[in-house]
């Protein structure tokens, strides 16, 4: 969590209510369908987190290389 985010009152990034489904109804307890929209999304944060995943390797690669050597 961010500091930031404790003074936010409304976060809007992280949870849009207006596709909550997440309270079962009585009749539909034990099935949950994902929509093709919910698929589209999914699949657009896992690219998101693999590109974000590469960049932050790039990083510790450079931090991390030994140092070229000193020329004599």
């Amino acid at each position: 969590m961010i500091l930031s985010e404790i003074y936010q009152r409304d976060p809007s990034a992280y949870q849009d209510i207006s596709q909550d489904n997440t309270q079962p109804k009585m009749n539909k307890l034990r099935t949950t369908r994902l929509t093709l929209r919910q698929i589209k999304k999914l699949r657009q944060l896992n690219d998101v987190r693999k590109i974000e995943f590469q960049e932050k390797l790039k990083l510790i690669k450079r931090q991390y290389a030994p140092p070229p050597a000193a020329p004599m």
